[in-house]
């Protein structure tokens, strides 16, 4: 099996479909640097073979909740709607390196937006001043229909028009510069970096999607928790924490945590079959979920 050609090429690919402003001719070396895993990890893997089961490389937890607040919402709509295609056509400036930070104080949102705007789509400082205008409105327009709260947005707060010091990159990410992130501290399940709720320092990309729980357990976890609250209407909150060892069945965690806030107070223990019976289905599926990730229905970021 060509490895290495089919490596570079899936990058190609996924560079011309995502990040419009990227010439992958001009602007990208690629290095396939795929070699052997570690001899354990390997004959665990191949384990499954002999039984039909996939065990977990890894010892590690996946956290999931639902639904999300009001602030979450806002802030995942915000920077999808940035993200999406559309408004690249629209406003081809913008790059796809966007984050997008949201703080609610009292009765008062603010959003600190950076995006990494295209040089040459940009004619001079005015332009540029117009655009980071032009994309503060589209926040609110996504936003306002989400909160009533008094909005602010401010875009690129580093910049520094008088003294020339702005936010434009050539390929609208900041990775040309070295600042890549990789998958450090982003990268979470639900697409939003949540500090005031639980999750886990397992970043979910860049891990094989058949036997490694980082991965795995905290989609799990994350579509559990949006199960419980979408299938049983007296749901209103829950968590779903799944704890994995190395060497044993996916689908068997060594904890299986779902704390549930029910509405009105209703008894936990009248829907404990309801529950029980969506978080054993999802487990018995997990091994099904590498095709969901091949086939691009699952984004991990």
């Amino acid at each position: 099996m060509p490895v290495d050609e089919i490596a570079v090429e899936t990058a190609r690919q996924w560079f011309r479909e995502h990040m419009h402003a990227v010439d992958c001719d001009r602007h990208l070396k690629f290095h396939c640097l795929i070699r052997p895993g570690s001899s354990d990890l390997v004959d665990l893997y191949l384990r499954q073979k002999e039984t039909g089961i996939a065990l977990a490389n890894d010892t590690s937890c996946g956290v999931g909740y639902a639904p999300f607040d009001e602030l979450e919402r806002l802030t995942y709509s915000v920077e999808r709607r940035l993200n999406d295609p559309t408004a690249k056509s629209a406003h081809p400036a913008f790059g796809e390196d966007i984050k997008v930070m949201a703080v609610r104080d009292g009765d008062e949102i603010t959003l600190t937006i950076a995006c990494a705007f295209i040089s040459r789509h940009v004619r001079n400082i005015d332009d540029y001043i117009a655009n980071k205008a032009r994309l503060a409105d589209i926040a609110l327009e996504v936003a306002r229909p989400i909160t009533d709260k008094k909005l602010a947005v401010d875009v690129n707060t580093a910049d520094n028009p008088d003294a020339g010091s702005l936010y434009l990159t050539v390929t609208g990410t900041s990775a040309e510069a070295g600042d890549d992130g990789e998958v450090g501290r982003g990268n979470r399940a639900n697409g939003l970096i949540t500090p005031y709720r639980p999750m886990t320092m397992e970043a979910v990309a860049g891990k094989n999607p058949v036997t490694h729980v980082g991965k795995l357990y905290n989609v799990t976890a994350m579509r559990i928790a949006a199960l419980l609250v979408r299938e049983i209407e007296e749901v209103g909150e829950a968590y779903c924490y799944l704890v994995s060892q190395i060497g044993k069945p996916i689908q068997e965690p060594r904890v299986i945590d779902v704390r549930i806030r029910t509405k009105e107070n209703h008894p936990l223990s009248d829907l404990m079959p309801a529950i029980e019976k969506i978080v054993h289905a999802e487990l018995a599926d997990i091994g099904g979920l590498w095709r969901e990730f091949v086939q691009g229905h699952i984004t991990v970021y």
